[in-house]
């Protein structure tokens, strides 16, 4: 099958509303492919509930309710070797065409926001919240093709998890996260603590890092740690560690754990949403974000990837998204705060996350 076949049959499944989902994992070659081939997707409503499901495509919102449930695809076809080949060169998007903003780029708008979170964060309510921001654009004139963003994405983001998934309720998403949320089979299990944010040096990882960025790591696998421990499961730690994302570096440590892969609800239930995309207290950060962050996320920093296929499940947050729906794509990101966090560094911090979706449109947005 050639180039131009592969990103036919992806485009006519999504013109046919058939659910699908490919995807590469992080350092590798690759790619995976998945079609639900009869009948909706599966809407879950509790994340206990995931402790009882056969294997699947998972894709779970931020916050779990009515109007976004987790979402699962059944793998009626599956091909685990997907025939497209990554190449070096990036040919496989020959046209773009432009883009226009429509909303979401209001710096002003975004520093009220930074103030309303800095404000219970310099009064010590929270030691941590993290303000997410979106922009929308729409084609100027031009058909988007979400194969050919993703297999861009592919030959870009070695180190990242790309996916590409298509569920109808949802409309077409498209991501390249770092983040690990839960991956394991057989009872051996692994997460992370990402956080922590710096460009690269000419290329390269940084050396030093900031109080900022150290604690803000710190708070993360502390939050970890804990709550491994609250389900029973004594971790070990590796880190923590610089690691590539994109043009940007995180910190990022290791844990590895024990557990049955029966309780894999109860996992996520504690994991989900981590201080890396929410904040600390969590249940009162999560509930202030909601409030008052200006927009609802949706599925953006919920997670997404396989769950319990053959016994493995690979679950990715979701980070450095886009989701095209009625002709319009909205671009995701978000940045943590703390006491010492500066506005120009935050908004600056999210630009460049933005990027990474960004340069997959070929535009000068």
């Amino acid at each position: 099958m050639e180039n131009g076949e592969d990103l036919t049959l992806i485009d006519d499944l999504v013109r046919r509303r058939r659910s699908f989902a490919c995807y590469r994992l992080p350092e590798k070659q690759k790619l995976c492919f998945l079609i639900q081939t009869e009948g909706e997707p599966e809407a879950i409503f509790d994340m206990e509930s995931i402790n009882n499901e056969s294997g699947g495509f998972i894709f779970a919102p931020f916050h779990i309710e009515e109007k976004y449930p987790i979402w699962k695809i059944r793998p009626d076809y599956i091909n685990a070797n997907f025939p497209f080949k990554l190449s070096e060169s990036s040919d496989v998007v020959e046209e773009a065409g432009t883009f226009v903003r429509v909303a979401g780029d209001d710096f002003e708008e975004y520093a009220s926001r930074f103030q309303s979170f800095m404000q219970p964060l310099t009064e010590g309510t929270y030691d941590k919240l993290v303000l997410s921001r979106c922009i929308t654009v729409y084609p100027d004139n031009r058909v988007f093709s979400p194969a050919q963003a993703f297999y861009q994405a592919c030959q870009r983001y070695l180190h990242s998890y790309v996916y590409l998934c298509y569920i109808p309720q949802t409309g077409i998403w498209l991501g390249s996260t770092p983040e690990l949320l839960l991956s394991g089979e057989e009872g051996e299990w692994s997460t992370v603590a990402l956080a922590g944010t710096m460009s690269l040096d000419n290329g390269c990882l940084p050396k030093e890092w900031s109080n900022k960025n150290k604690e803000e790591q710190r708070y993360v696998s502390d939050y970890i740690r804990s709550q491994l421990v609250s389900v029973g499961s004594i971790p070990e730690e590796h880190g923590p560690y610089p690691v590539y994302a994109g043009a940007l570096s995180h910190l990022k440590t290791d844990f590895r754990f024990q557990a049955e892969a029966s309780r894999v609800g109860d996992i996520l239930s504690v994991l989900h949403p981590t201080p890396a995309v929410c904040g600390l207290p969590k249940e009162k950060a999560y509930q202030f974000i909601r409030g008052h962050e200006g927009y609802e996320r949706g599925y953006y920093s919920g997670f997404v990837g396989l769950l319990n296929l053959q016994g493995r499940t690979d679950l990715y947050v979701n980070l450095r998204c886009l989701n095209y729906q009625k002709d319009e794509l909205t671009l995701y990101a978000g940045s943590g705060l703390l006491p010492a966090s500066e506005l120009e560094d935050e908004w600056e911090e999210t630009e460049k996350k933005l990027q990474t979706m960004k340069s997959l449109l070929f535009t000068d947005l």
